[in-house]
């Protein structure tokens, strides 16, 4: 069956897409994961009911219909596994620094949610839902960015000459104490045991070119070495010569031990993925066991960094923060694809990842076990291994941690990683690149947080969030010309692009098709918001849905204790559901509190980063609560990233800038919405009010200038269509004011100055008066009113002698 992704040409392969990855059915395999005793439950997928052919999509805004599975036009599924995310890094209110600091919505107060909720309420600090499943693979760049092809690397050329492990890399495999090492002028052994723990170490290769193991693989080299030794390239003799890789399984002369490891390790098998290396067998030689793997001829990650500060004379050169997080969108399907199966990849890092062209390819399996697997050794790295996995073991939260560690190390020089950010993150008040990428911290933060509960849910969780923060880091780049639009699985759109954003006109939340009542909500159709809660009341069960469905209701009937009230029964509920703060703000907004409003929108921000409709709402209640710069720059992150977004934004945008005095920024911004905007109309007046505004304030010594910004007032009103009467208001305003600065002038006026299209002269802008207030007269319902607008014509017509 071919893959129903769009543009994708490949072909489904044991349930996954030989070239995207993407799970031919929402629930990817059928295994499932093992749940753990003593740490978090993996995310796992329900089976879904296979749709008939001909029914209409269920995606938002998708037109197409179900065929063979897949929507024809999107590619969705049709009935994708959806639960509401969850969890956030906890954070803490952000002090000092200089100024870009203050601008970062980072120093906003943050309502608690999470694990930090749960411990003030005195619940379980524990994960009680799955994860997401609304959203799958993508391509390297997912079209949003660029990242250089990675030239494939001739085997025979990726093999050591001269295999030795230099001295400062010698370290125990037990104890990480220094082996090996020089003693009084003698070189240090290659083989031994250590000194502080007594484990047995080699680091001579065992394997030589043209050894023959298991009677198949012809050995012709060593190419690197690991954490169990060598790893070496070799032929396989019995299909075609390929290249393959053996890498050392057990460092144990017990046979008895051997022959477990190799049954323990023979589920590796069975990963079948186009973004993981192959496993082809396991085997024996001489009393050591070796995985036989896939040859992958490109370059790791850390490969590439290392080639970067090589070029920059020794430097640390991260990797662009778009590209790297094309490395990292592009293999998270790869780890959903593992949980699905109950394993963790354990020892996520650069090394482990390879690019060969514009694919990469997760390789080093040798860390990968089941989720429920109490015994077998467990594989890290530090600085980039969770802290909780020493006490409970790995789980699909820590191998999120590695993931978000990663993340780091590839964007900037993380020093201390492995020591003073051991577990921690640089305050983003002193990192640049936090400073800089707001949503990328609260990103890095949400994978990384202290508590395995507050971290992303899935990948596939990890995975929406990271490509909404990989669009607004293109956005920032590119500074909005390449703006596109969205769809997000969590919001719907800003239903107006009015200059006013109340509480009912940011974008509303998408309903979570899985909720136990979704099908029921259906079926309450009132509009009346009490008749609603009075329907609402009668619900089979207080899901989260209906209690957000109440909280509504109760926002739209104007008590928002009532909202708060339902808000926080979600929160009892869950701790972790951040769409009872999204709540909670609207309900403050609604209160003008906007202290609160700011709290609540802040931590929403900080668990769905990639989403735009929290900045948005974050960025008004900044406005209107005394965080001006703040709310500046979230709007325009939002204005930047999403052609839906750019109306009410760039309103934002103006509002603040016009305030401050900078007229000039206010028309900029109001100039950012296009004229498809249904905005677009409001836009033009609210820049002829700004112009206005700003020419009653030039000096009067000054009429060029002024007459110029009256006449840029003029051509806004003119560039739309507007009501004939509002027209002319102002019309009679702009002229009114014009005819003031050219009748305090010497001259008594410009001939070669035009205000719209009327001459810059006394005489010219008289009669422009003189029509607009008749025109405003026959408009006028009231005779008083007729009567009154006809003797301001007259009064403003310039004398004659007829």
């Amino acid at each position: 069956m071919k893959c129903a992704q769009p543009g994708c040409t490949g072909t489904v392969v044991d349930g996954y897409c030989d070239v995207c990855g993407m799970a031919a059915e929402p629930g990817g395999s059928a295994a499932t994961a093992p749940a753990g005793p003593t740490h978090p439950t993996p995310a796992t997928t329900a089976p879904v009911a296979a749709a008939v052919d001909g029914t209409p999509c269920t995606q938002p805004g998708c037109t197409g219909k179900v065929l063979d599975g897949y929507c024809d036009v999107c590619g969705s599924p049709p009935a994708s596994v959806t639960v509401a995310p969850s969890v956030a890094a906890e954070t803490q209110p952000l002090s000092g620094g200089d100024a870009s600091v203050a601008t970062a919505a980072s120093s906003v107060r943050s309502a608690a949610i999470g694990s930090r909720l749960a411990r003030a309420t005195g619940s379980v600090s524990r994960r009680t839902r799955t994860g997401s499943q609304r959203m799958r693979a993508a391509r390297l760049g997912a079209g949003l960015t660029a990242v250089p092809p990675a030239p494939p690397v001739d085997a025979s050329k990726a093999i050591n000459p001269d295999p030795q492990v230099p001295e400062d890399k010698r370290v125990c495999s037990k104890c990480g104490a220094a082996i090996g090492r020089t003693v009084d002028g003698r070189p240090g052994r290659t083989e031994g045991f250590c000194p502080q723990c007594g484990q047995q170490f080699s680091f001579s290769p065992k394997l030589h070119p043209g050894d023959l193991v298991a009677g198949q693989y012809e050995v012709a080299g060593a190419i690197a070495h690991g954490g169990l030794g060598w790893i070496y390239l070799a032929r396989d003799r019995n299909v075609s010569n390929r290249w393959v890789v053996l890498k050392g399984l057990l460092n144990s002369g017990d046979p008895d031990a051997l022959a477990a490891a190799i049954a323990e390790q023979q589920f590796l098998a069975q990963v079948e993925h186009p973004l993981i290396v192959e496993i082809y067998n396991f085997v024996t030689h001489e009393g050591a066991g070796y995985i036989v793997m896939e040859y992958v001829g490109g370059k790791s990650l850390k490969q590439i960094l290392k080639a970067r500060m090589g070029e920059n004379n020794g430097e640390y050169d991260p990797l662009p923060v778009d590209q790297a997080l094309a490395y990292v969108l592009e293999v998270l399907p790869a780890f959903q694809y593992l949980h699905d199966l109950g394993l963790v990849y354990c020892d996520f890092k650069p090394d482990n990842l390879i690019q060969v062209g514009d694919a990469v390819k997760l390789i080093d399996l040798g860390g990968v076990r089941r989720i429920d697997d109490e015994d077998s050794a467990i594989y890290g790295t530090v600085g980039y291994q969770a802290p909780e996995v020493a006490e409970v073991g790995p789980s699909v939260a820590s191998d999120i941690y590695t993931i978000g560690r990663t993340l780091v190390v590839l964007c900037m020089e993380f020093r201390g990683y492995q020591g003073t950010y051991l577990h921690t993150l640089p305050p983003p008040e002193t990192t640049p690149l936090f400073r800089e990428h707001d949503s990328l911290y609260w990103l890095v933060a949400k994978c990384c947080a202290a508590d395995p509960a507050d971290r992303f849910a899935s990948a596939d969780e990890l995975r929406a969030q990271l490509i909404g923060v990989l669009r607004e880091v293109v956005a920032a780049r590119t500074r909005g010309t390449a703006l596109t639009s969205a769809a997000s699985v969590l919001f719907e759109s800003p239903a107006t692009a009015t200059s006013v954003l109340t509480w009912s006109a940011l974008p509303s939340l998408r309903p979570d098709t899985t909720d136990p009542q979704h099908a029921w909500l259906t079926t309450v159709s009132a509009t009346d918001p009490a008749e609603r809660l009075t329907n609402l009341a009668q619900a089979p069960e207080d899901s989260a849905e209906v209690l957000l469905a109440r909280a509504h209701a109760a926002l739209e009937l104007e008590e928002p204790a009532r909202a708060h009230a339902h808000a926080a029964e979600l929160l009892a509920a869950d701790p972790w559901d951040w769409r009872a703060l999204w709540v909670d703000g609207l309900a403050a907004l609604q209160e003008r509190d906007w202290s609160a409003a700011q709290a609540a929108f802040s931590a929403v921000y900080q668990q769905v980063p990639g989403e735009l409709a929290p900045k948005l709402a974050l960025a008004v209640a900044c406005e209107r609560g005394g965080l001006p710069e703040v709310a500046e720059g979230l709007y325009a992150t939002c204005a930047a990233t999403d052609a839906t977004y750019v109306a009410p934004a760039a309103f934002g945008m103006a509002r603040v800038r016009a305030d401050r005095g900078d007229t000039a920024g206010a028309v900029a911004a109001l100039d950012m919405v296009p004229s498809t905007s249904r905005g677009y109309p409001e836009s033009r007046q609210l820049r002829a009010e700004v112009l206005l505004s700003d020419a009653g304030a030039a000096p009067a010594a000054s009429p060029g200038p002024r007459l110029a910004v009256l006449d840029q007032a003029m051509r806004s009103i003119e560039s739309v269509p507007m009501d004939p009467a509002a027209r002319q208001r102002y019309t009679v305003r702009i002229l009114t004011e014009a005819l003031g600065v050219v009748t305090a002038a010497p001259g008594n006026g410009q001939h070669d100055v035009t205000v719209g299209e009327h001459v810059a002269t006394e005489t010219g802008l008289r009669a422009g008066l003189e029509k607009a207030y008749r025109a405003l007269a026959r408009e006028a319902p009231l005779l008083e009113d007729r009567v009154r607008l006809v003797n301001q014509a007259n009064a403003v017509r310039s004398w004659t002698l007829t």
